[in-house]
């Protein structure tokens, strides 16, 4: 078996494929990329399958080395990329011989970086994913992170299809901006009930920080507490973007690795594809929140997933 070799781990990098679904009566969460639309993007511009096995870079520092003559793609947040030491560009796919060696650098604004192999990473299915949790100790690469000399195995691409096959890149109006600040788009739950109307619009009002706390489970946030009628309530299954608000009032925006169930109130959902603009920021930066319908966070699910089939990718090649 081939691929390519971790020489640098970097800070933290696991496989991720979509996602682990229907195991939550197991206690396991779904894992899955933590910006889904950075994901789809790499594992597009390979053309795969959008459930393919890819590498999740947060940070950056991430070095490996080819076995196979490939075709990869990184895209996310912008870290320095190079190619034997020659620069390359993200948001688009290049070919790789073996024996070349690539290297991420750590990244000035966002956090996640996404790496594609043409055919993705062959890796074992835990519960139907390759998905890494790693407080579960599931999935990837022996249920954690990538360490030193692990192997990543992919498809063997011939000579003569490397040379022939097509390279794409995104356009570059159709690359995601990457700043220090975000809006939340939030739709209201059946517990927002027990928050007065003040509070609810003391929450939609205020700046909150990124607190200390922020990984693939979930962003503690840090400014204005809010406050509920309620101390807790009975446990019960936690949604992907559900924002909690413990004791201390200090919401919490629950992602990828959440826990399966929870006992505090929440104010509410935020809309999926926010979720994952927020795994691009870090401590310090700024988040708001604002009100939307279920009806509308419906309408924008479907038209950004039009918009993703309806982007035409350019031959760079």
């Amino acid at each position: 078996m081939l691929g390519f070799v971790v020489k640098n781990s970097g800070v933290l990098s696991i496989i991720q494929d979509a996602g682990r679904f229907g195991a939550f009566n197991l206690g396991l969460t779904n894992g899955g990329p933590a910006d889904a639309l950075a994901f789809n993007w790499a594992n597009k511009l390979c053309g795969n399958e959008l459930n393919s096995s890819a590498i999740e870079i947060s940070v950056g520092g991430l070095q490996l080395t080819a076995q196979v003559d490939c075709v990869i793609a990184i895209t996310g947040a912008p870290m320095p990329l190079t190619l034997n030491g020659k620069a390359k560009e993200l948001w688009q796919s290049f070919t790789v011989k073996a024996g070349d060696n690539i290297q991420l650098g750590f990244a000035s604004v966002g956090v996640r970086c996404y790496l594609a192999v043409a055919g993705g990473f062959t890796v074992p299915h835990i519960f139907g994913s390759s998905a890494t949790v790693c407080r579960e100790s599931i999935g990837g690469i022996n249920g954690g992170k990538l360490v030193v000399n692990d192997l990543l195995v992919c498809q063997q691409m011939s000579t003569v299809s490397c040379k022939n096959i097509k390279l794409w890149q995104l356009p570059e109006y159709d690359i995601p901006t990457y700043s220090n600040e975000v809006v939340l788009k939030t739709v209201l739950g059946y517990q927002h009930q027990h928050f007065s109307v003040a509070e609810k619009q003391l929450f939609f009002s205020s700046e909150y920080k990124i607190g200390k706390l922020w990984d693939r489970m979930g962003y503690r946030l840090q400014g204005r507490p809010i406050t509920a009628d309620i101390d807790g309530i009975l446990s019960e299954g936690i949604s992907y973007g559900a924002i909690q608000i413990p004791a201390d009032g200090q919401p919490i925006v629950l992602l990828n690795d959440r826990q399966t169930i929870g006992g505090y109130p929440k104010m509410g959902t935020v809309f999926s594809a926010d979720c994952a603009k927020l795994s691009q920021y870090r401590q310090g930066d700024s988040v708001r929140f604002k009100p939307i319908s279920i009806e509308n966070a419906n309408n924008l699910y479907h038209l950004n997933a039009a918009r993703f089939n309806r982007i035409k990718l350019i031959r760079c090649n």
